[in-house]
This record gives structure tokens, sequence and C-alpha cells, in this order.
């Protein structure tokens, strides 16, 4: 279900909180996941980079989201590396150095499987200019079905994880009431001069650079369906005009996990993100009927003649905010 913006949230949401608070629903365990802005300057200032998850996902589908996934246990593995030391993320992650490299790496990862662009090169000053053809195409797809870990992928390569090209951002976690959840860290990164995303990801089925205030715009418009955190790392954008600002703020960035609170008044469930109020809502009976009658007739966002609700890239024949990708 959605509300009469963009925001999305599912209409098992309010069974499960319900289920949670009568100690009926054991909160799973949150895996650790990473997830990356990539940024370019655009015509009009600063974009970013998007993809929207097919309609036939079983979580989010439609919604839009950032390149990004779970951290492979083989993520802690040895890599070669460049930048800020494990140490140093450690530090700025609250976390242990095995930990830190795993996020990153799989930030770096995640964002070659996805949308093709690799935050790496030969030496800690330069990085990969091209990702394309033949060969850079098996590999990707090699680590996608990991066949291939990335560490060993960089060292048969010659590469080393340019983990100075990432700014940390923002960290969210899924809500207890949620069957499958992620400790997600967001991190901001300029798209390396030379390369090109492309809709890379089985999951997604279109992808699109976009000014943050129009897609932000077209959430409040309820045109683009997105998650909390999705949005409003979208909003934290809005202030920078180039992805080195971006950057260069990313070392004040406050990295205190979101977690959504969920509780009952009477029979009203009250959902809230703590610091975030515009996502609080307030679930009565009568609106989880309308929200149930709502889910089982929602119109295929692909098929439907009337409205796209989310950005559509220039490939479709109808142009989004700035296009497809290039």
């Amino acid at each position: 279900m959605s509300t009469s913006n963009g925001q999305w949230y599912p209409a098992e949401w309010p069974d499960r909180i319900r289920a949670l608070s009568r100690g009926e629903l054991r909160p799973v365990a949150p895996r650790r996941a990473a997830t990356v802005l990539l940024l370019r300057a655009g015509g009009d200032g600063l974009a970013v980079h998007m993809l929207r998850r097919r309609a036939s996902m079983a979580f989010a589908g439609g919604a839009y989201a950032y390149p990004g996934g779970s951290v492979d246990p083989r993520d802690e593995r040895d890599v070669p590396w460049s930048g800020p030391s494990r140490a140093d993320w450690a530090a700025r992650l609250g976390t242990d150095a095995a930990t830190a490299q795993a996020i990153v790496c799989a930030a770096v990862r995640e964002t070659f499987e996805e949308a093709g662009v690799l935050l790496a090169g030969r030496t800690p000053d330069t990085v990969v200019a091209d990702t394309t053809g033949d060969e850079w195409e098996a590999d990707r797809a090699a680590l996608v079905s990991r066949e291939l870990s990335f560490a060993d992928f960089l060292e048969r390569r010659g590469l080393l994880l340019r983990s100075d090209l990432l700014g940390p951002w923002a960290r969210w976690i899924t809500p207890e009431f949620e069957p499958r959840r992620y400790d997600t860290w967001f991190f901001v990164a300029a798209l390396p001069e030379g390369q090109r995303t492309r809709n890379a990801s089985t999951e997604a089925d279109r992808t699109v650079w976009t000014a943050p205030a129009e897609a932000a715009a077209g959430y409040d418009r309820g045109d683009l369906l997105m998650m909390p955190p999705t949005i409003s790392t979208l909003r934290s954008l809005l202030p920078y005009a180039t992805p080195a600002d971006t950057l260069a703020a990313s070392g004040e960035r406050d990295l205190t996990p979101v977690l959504a609170q969920a509780r009952l008044v009477g029979e009203e469930i009250v959902l809230s993100w703590p610091g975030h109020e515009e996502f609080t809502k307030r679930i009565d009976q009568q609106t989880e009927q309308q929200s149930g009658l709502q889910a089982g007739r929602q119109t295929d966002p692909q098929n439907d003649p009337q409205t796209d609700r989310h950005i559509v890239s220039g490939r479709s024949g109808t142009s989004g905010p700035e296009g497809a990708d290039a």
C-alpha cells in the first residue's frame, strides 16, 4: 500500500506489527548490506543514478532505489585495497575492522554488479576508465552468481579497491516486524570519468539519472514510489551542487542507525522513524481494510495506460527527468 504521496508500506505490516506487540513474532537478525548513491554533474547541477525494482519483486516491487545489496561472507577476505585503512573505516562506521571492510567491499561490488560501475584502479590514484566488453561482462556475471569472489576478481585483474572514492552517508535498519531485515549503510560516490552506468541488475526494469529535486517532487506528487530510506537520502542531496561537494560533506554525516518504531495507541498503530517525522503514519482498522482492498486491485505500473507512477527512462519512448543511462 502507499499513501497519497509515493511512500511505500506493505499491506501486511499492520498484522505483523500487532503480532510483534503480542509477543507472537520474533524479530529476525538483520543482514549487513550496502548501497551507493552514484552521482554526476548534470546540466542543472547534481544528478543521482536510480533504478526501479521490477513490479514482480516480492519486496518493494515498483519502488525506486539505488544499486546495492547484502554483504557476501567472502567480502571479509583480504582484498587489494587503497584509501582509508580498514581501521579508519571501522571507526567511521562504528564496527570492527573486518565488518567495515566487508561493508565497503559490498558497496563497491554491488555497484559493479548492478550498475556496471567499478570503483577500483591499478594504482591508488587511478580508476578503471572502461568496464564494457565481453570479458568484463563475464566477470560481472560470475560475481552475481557468486562463482567468483570480489577479492579474486580484483587480484586477477590487478586492481585495487578505491575505498577513498566512497563517502559514508547514512545507516538504516529494516523494522523489527519485517520478515527480511537489513542493516544498510548508504554511501555516496562520483561516477568515475570514462565509465557509464547501465541496467545490469536482474531486479530492476529501468534505470535513470535524475536531479534529486525533480525525483523528490515526483515522490511528493505520488508519481514515484520510494521507501523511507530512499526518499530521505534523496532529499539529503538537495543542498549540494556537485559530486565533490557531496563527498566533502560525507565526513560530517551522522551515521546513527535509523530504525522504525511502531506502537499501539488503543486500536490504532502509530508507525514512525525517529528524526524523520514526514514518514509518521497512523493506521486504524478502517485504514487497514482500505489498504487491503487497494493492494488487491493495484494496477501494474508497467501496464497502466494513465500514468507510469515512476521516472520513465528515455529508452521507453517517454522522457524522464534527464533520460536514460549514459
